[in-house]
């Protein structure tokens, strides 16, 4: 994280999931993830505040807010990043990341 917030892993292979991961992620005013990508597509859902997630890659960006849902093709490079309000959001690859520690994206 860059900021205040924290990521949590709910669900993962570790826990008995083999079909979805799920990650709760809260990130506070202004603050982002740090780059992330996985071998997989990947879901996430804003259940609350708001913020964007950014194409690191390509250094596109989109908006989202409460309610929002986004899809994140395999392998593509990207990042979550909270607004004023800060963001919640709960997603993750699907199928489970087997190891849901290693989604840094690598140089």
């Amino acid at each position: 994280m860059e900021g205040e917030g924290n990521a949590k892993v709910v669900l993962s292979p570790h826990n008995g999931a083999a079909f979805r991961s799920f990650q709760l992620v809260s990130l506070q005013q202004n603050a982002r993830t740090i780059d992330l990508r996985h071998a997989s597509d990947c879901v996430y859902y804003v259940i609350a505040g708001e913020g964007a997630i950014v194409d690191t890659a390509g250094g596109s960006r989109y908006e989202v807010a409460e309610g929002h849902m986004v899809h994140i093709d395999a392998g593509d490079r990207y990042r979550i990043e909270a607004g004023a309000a800060g963001i919640k959001v709960i997603g993750g690859p699907c199928p489970a990341d087997a190891n849901p520690n290693s989604t840094i994206a690598a140089s």
